[in-house]
């Protein structure tokens, strides 16, 4: 999945890839989140992802012309679960919305786990 961006000028391609970690890197820079998760669908183990596979703990979908992500993550032992997950949600649409100019409907957080 690409995104696809038409102006005056020509048209802007951008891979799947780029808009992962995108997501990844700004998910990553709010309080509280220690590491991005994934589950393996064939045996349901979390993995523990450090920020080089930052990519693999965000998934994103294509809905008409805008996206929805989907966001694994560990938080830190001790903070407000809720206020970590809006911060990171409305982050990651704010910078995902700037920095490529994609429209984002929803941004959704699962906690996969806490470290201490």
């Amino acid at each position: 999945m690409e995104c696809k961006i038409k102006n005056d000028i020509g048209t802007i391609y951008i891979t799947e890839d780029v808009l992962l970690k995108v997501v990844g890197y700004a998910a990553l820079e709010c309080y509280g989140i220690v590491a991005m998760s994934s589950k393996r669908a064939t045996d349901g183990l979390v993995q523990w992802l450090g920020r080089e596979n930052l990519s693999k703990g965000v998934q994103i979908r294509s809905v008409g012309d805008a996206l929805d992500v989907d966001l694994f993550i560990i938080v830190e032992y001790g903070i407000s679960i809720s206020v970590v997950c809006n911060t990171i949600a409305e982050t990651v649409r704010y910078k995902l919305e700037s920095m490529t100019g994609v429209k984002v409907n929803k941004v959704s957080v699962t906690v996969e786990g806490i470290r201490v």
